[in-house]
């Protein structure tokens, strides 16, 4: 095995000033490409050889330091991947080289925009061989986001808002929403993908930004009854639903799309609706939940990708030595995901 890799790296530490969002207009603002050592597993460490990367609004928000926990410079971005165990280290449990494994890398890991990842073993999980590289790369976040967030859904009523339905989370969650006999209501910011969204299992789907919005979502909130907004926006159009919404209605956040900071206008409502608002991280899922839950969730995503229940639509596909001057029209590209590959 070769004794270095092609990496990108993080170009700052820590946090920054202020947020600006999941969005780039330029690569090298934050990433730089180098030649690094390949790192070596310690003990429960797993080394895999990159086959796909996905990027996330979770990665731009890191190495832009507006993430939960701080940059690390030098390091290589990049939480998510798919590839080949090609090294263990000691108690590395039941991951053995040769595996083809989906997994995450924790912030001050060696990520996976590179060549080599290097990650705890507890954070990968076996393919299945029906299961495609692309969606191997994509199997962990959003998947394991999707269907722990609708359990917290189907626990409050029947009904629930997804925003950014077009993203690649939004259209799983209607997919499972279906499957599952529960009325998902969707939000975009265009016509277009609405009917598609219905194909996918969207009750309904309201463009916030059509002349006729508040009066619709007024009367499909009035008629449905959604206890549960699933928002990755985070915006001043998610506190004008969630004040609509109906009593004991739960504003579930666990993005920011959108860097405008929303003005809560009818406090009366926590008070008296018993309105509350509260965040979702999967890390916390992960240290919360049983293990046998977890492994079930883990078993229901790969049955769900291998009989075509679900896919990751992918946008864009940049070799690692492309991303630094196409990453930020490959994100611009909408509905899909983008995907790096050595």
């Amino acid at each position: 095995m070769t004794q270095t890799m092609f990496a990108l790296l993080q170009r700052h530490d820590g946090y920054c000033d202020t947020a600006t969002g999941p969005f780039i207009e330029q690569s090298s603002d934050w990433l730089e490409p180098a030649d690094i050592p390949v790192p070596q597993p310690g003990a429960g460490q797993v080394l895999i050889k990159l086959r796909a990367a996905s990027v996330n609004p979770s990665d731009l928000h890191f190495i832009k330091g507006e993430y939960g926990q701080p940059r690390v410079k030098g390091k290589p971005a990049g939480f998510e991947g798919c590839g080949d165990v090609v090294a263990t280290g000691e108690n590395a449990g039941f991951i053995q080289e040769g595996m083809r494994v989906a997994f995450v890398v924790a912030p001050s890991g060696s990520g996976a925009w590179a060549e080599y990842a290097l990650t705890d073993a507890t954070n990968c999980i076996p393919l299945r061989d029906d299961i495609s590289d692309e969606d191997g790369a994509a199997q962990i976040v959003n998947p394991l986001t999707a269907m722990a967030m609708v359990d917290i859904a189907a626990e409050a009523s029947d009904a629930f808002i997804v925003t950014a339905a077009t993203s690649q989370l939004g259209k799983l969650m209607l997919g499972l929403a279906r499957d599952k006999g529960l009325k998902a209501i969707g939000t975009v910011r265009r016509d277009d993908p609405i009917d598609h969204l219905k194909d996918l299992g969207a009750t309904e789907v309201l463009n916030v930004l059509a002349p006729d919005f508040r009066d619709n979502a007024r009367q499909i909130f009035s008629d449905l009854k959604p206890r549960v907004m699933l928002d990755a926006v985070c915006d001043q159009t998610s506190a004008d639903m969630f004040f609509a919404m109906p009593f004991g209605a739960r504003w579930v956040s666990y993005g920011k799309l959108n860097a405008e900071a929303p003005k809560l206008g009818e406090m009366g409502q926590f008070i008296f609706m018993q309105k509350r608002i509260e965040g979702f991280w999967l890390t916390k899922w992960f240290q919360d939940t049983p293990i046998e839950k977890q492994m079930a969730a883990i078993a229901e995503v790969q049955a769900r990708f291998a009989d075509g229940r679900w896919k990751t639509d992918v946008s864009a596909t940049l070799s690692l030595s492309q991303v630094m001057e196409n990453l930020p029209l490959a994100l611009s590209k909408p509905d899909g995901k983008v995907m790096i590959k050595p």
